[in-house]
């Protein structure tokens, strides 16, 4: 553990920009909305800023992406195909732990099974990742129900927390350990991290005062949907209210699904591009002979909270695919944010 002076902080992400594109979160002055986003100028980051309105995942998994491109030589019939990876080394400054959460899930899914995808990887391999204990949480916050928070347990290089004048740097790897020392950070002791529990204590007592309208009680929920014990008239309810925007999708972060088209570019030319995609469009599911085997909405949504609440993804993935942001009843039009859903959920279960 390490102790860094308040008004020094970001001397962090200028060492580390002398190597890596440094995202982080800026707050827009216009509209005052937080994003979290690549900077050139160290001195736009704002640790103190809400949680960013999109997940920081797009760093690793882009919304839009060329990942090869290929020709055809019709003289000797040859195809050449090119890999387009972006191997640039990226930090992610100020990253909040249940944003973290969501890249460990997409680490579990892109790289943790039996194919490792090699976008994902050249994206992931030379990130440098420090993150920031939430000392209050946020109106949309749930991560004390989902083990995500308000401060990281693991996968982080350097840890942050304010302490007041100063913030306390915890060393989550040897790189981090490097980095602190090329910094010549002072030592903490034990008082610091003392102060450090305390800050987290209180940051969960507010959970009651604060979020208390998006409290979701996972585990009961996650029995419930496992075994399917649900009623076909509770997802048909749920079902009504969605719109197949797909807005929950694009600020989940943990979210993986994705599309490929392969635009033309030449006569003999053509990319392979990827995008994000979401279960929540009809089409998501649709195969090559027009049937779609998840065709009315409800059955979407089922899908969709399947993915984030069942016991077989939990136990695939080490823990819920939900990491309590809170960003899905942040946007939903039809008020069907995971909290509302778990709700739902647990109206019929007590009824």
């Amino acid at each position: 553990m390490y102790i860094i002076n308040k008004s020094q902080v970001l001397d962090i992400a200028r060492e580390l920009q002398k190597e890596h594109q440094v995202y982080g979160p800026v707050m827009e002055k216009e509209t005052r909305q937080v994003m979290f986003v690549a900077v050139d100028d160290i001195a736009e980051l704002d640790l103190s800023a809400p949680i960013p309105a999109v997940p920081p995942k797009h760093a690793v998994f882009p919304h839009f992406e060329r990942i090869m491109s290929y020709t055809y030589d019709r003289r000797n019939k040859k195809v050449e195909i090119k890999p387009d990876y972006d191997e640039k080394p990226k930090a992610l400054f100020g990253l909040r732990s249940c944003d973290l959460t969501g890249i460990q899930c997409l680490d579990r899914f892109y790289l943790g099974q039996e194919f490792v995808d090699e976008v994902y990887r050249n994206h992931r391999k030379k990130m440098f990742i420090v993150t920031n204990t939430c000392n209050a949480p946020f109106r949309q916050c749930f991560c004390v129900c989902t083990d995500s928070g308000p401060s990281a347990h693991e996968g982080y290089d350097l840890n942050l927390t304010d302490l007041g004048d100063q913030y306390l740097v915890e060393a989550g790897s040897e790189q981090g350990k490097k980095m602190a020392e090329r910094l010549s950070l002072s030592k903490a002791d034990d008082s610091h991290r003392k102060r450090k529990e305390a800050i987290v204590d209180k940051s969960v007592s507010m959970f009651d005062s604060i979020a208390k309208d998006n409290k979701a009680w996972i585990s009961r929920v996650v029995n419930r949907v496992t075994t399917g014990l649900i009623e076909e008239k509770v997802w048909e309810y749920i079902g009504d209210q969605c719109i197949e925007c797909g807005a929950c999708a694009f600020v989940c972060p943990s979210c993986s699904c994705f599309n490929i088209v392969d635009p033309v570019t030449g006569i003999d030319s053509a990319d392979r591009m990827r995008t994000w995609d979401s279960c929540s469009y009809e089409g998501y599911s649709r195969m090559a002979g027009g049937h779609n085997p998840r065709k009315p909405v409800e059955d979407r949504r089922n899908k969709r909270f399947f993915c984030k609440l069942s016991y077989s993804q939990s136990k695939k993935y080490l823990r819920p695919g939900c990491v309590g942001c809170g960003r899905c009843a942040w946007v939903c039009p039809g008020d069907i944010g995971l909290p509302n859903v778990v709700t739902y959920i647990r109206r019929e279960i007590q009824e």
